[in-house]
């Protein structure tokens, strides 16, 4: 059974940083598309930062651009999410997700394409 869990979530200031991890068990990622996403209270799940099996290739929100950094180590299982420049606006419990075909080169932005998810980290920043 593939199971991922998140940590590094937490409480911070406004410009702050936190990383999350996203530790994937019971399967090998390395052929996946990895994916993280977040919900607000009251508001949808909303695409934050993919990349691809080997990691050459990544995406973001526009809200997050130039602020978040995704990142993969397959060797470890792990897909990381560097969150810097916080803002009051990204308090949301944070997903990672991981799907797609084996070993293709793509991005995935869309939550309905991803075969497994994580239970979610909350991220909260303080103004």
């Amino acid at each position: 059974q593939v199971q991922l869990v998140e940590s590094g979530g937490g409480l911070v200031q406004a410009g702050g940083s936190l990383r999350l991890s996203c530790k994937v068990s019971g399967r090998t990622i390395v052929s996946y598309a990895m994916g993280w996403f977040r919900q607000a209270p009251g508001k949808e799940r909303e695409f934050v930062a993919a990349i691809d099996w080997s990691g050459d290739m990544t995406r973001y929100a526009d809200s997050v651009k130039g602020r978040f950094t995704i990142s993969r180590d397959n060797a470890k299982n792990t897909v990381y999410l560097q969150m810097n420049s916080l803002k009051p606006e990204d308090t949301a419990v944070y997903y990672c997700a991981a799907g797609g075909a084996p070993w293709r080169n793509e991005i995935i932005t869309t939550a309905g394409r991803y075969a497994y998810w994580g239970q979610g980290t909350q991220v909260t920043v303080s103004s």
